[in-house]
């Protein structure tokens, strides 16, 4: 028995060829590059606060701002319910076949139930909320502070860094499979190791973005910075 056997065992009705392709589509396409732009532009934590409020939280033109939060947004939401509605409709068999594709069919669909926590959490609270609540971006002396001094937050980017990575790494092969690209097992085996390196390089990306951070959070300038931000914000500071 090959370990790429079938992953799943459907209930009787099947996802349609082109909501399945246009799921795949809106998954890869701009939610990838956004994932990949976003976690380049968090490097420039390296560089210092400026640099990365600069890279990460300002926007060259009004509307940009508005426009990427839509082209992103819009993806996310519906990728969210294609992938719900494909997790309820399918039910994994790894007690029958404990082969290595069907644990990485199971891990896919909890790391992706983990990135949709996630990513909700993270858009809320490093977007949504500094803009609507505080009247603009989160400033990196907030995020650097928690970082450090916070540990629960340090430990869902980790998590979150982590499930997004083998997410998107893994779903790349199954876009490719849903898109006829890899069309035989030979072809699957072969894309396999690209799709751990693609996943090392997003780990890696994502993870060194945190740790610039957690180094930056412990300098007295950030510790000094965070303050003025929480006396601001007329919120007591536990530092």
């Amino acid at each position: 028995m090959s370990t790429h056997a079938a992953t799943a065992t459907a209930i009787p009705q099947k996802t349609p060829l082109l909501q399945s392709r246009l799921g795949s589509f809106l998954a890869v396409v701009p939610l990838s590059i956004w994932v990949v732009n976003h976690l380049w532009n968090n490097l420039a934590a390296f560089n210092g606060g400026a640099a990365w409020q600069t890279s990460v939280t300002q926007y060259k033109h009004p509307y940009a701002q508005a426009f990427t939060f839509l082209i992103v947004m819009l993806p996310l939401l519906f990728h969210t319910g294609w992938g719900l509605v494909r997790m309820f409709s399918f039910k994994p068999n790894n007690l029958a076949y404990p082969y290595y594709g069907n644990v990485k069919y199971l891990v896919q669909r909890v790391a992706g139930l983990g990135v949709l926590f996630f990513i909700g959490a993270h858009v809320w609270l490093a977007f949504l909320q500094p803009r609507l609540i505080y009247g603009g971006a989160e400033p990196f002396a907030a995020i650097a502070y928690e970082m450090r001094w916070h540990p629960p937050t340090l430990m869902v980017y980790v998590l979150g860094v982590l499930g997004t990575a083998y997410h998107l790494a893994n779903g790349l092969q199954g876009f490719a499979m849903g898109w006829g690209l890899l069309a035989s097992e030979r072809s699957m085996r072969r894309f396999e190791p690209w799709s751990i390196v693609i996943f090392l390089v997003l780990l890696g990306m994502g993870w060194g973005a945190l740790f610039s951070l957690f180094k930056a959070g412990e300098t007295d300038e950030i510790k000094v910075e965070r303050t003025r931000i929480m006396q601001e914000r007329g919120v007591q500071s536990d530092h």
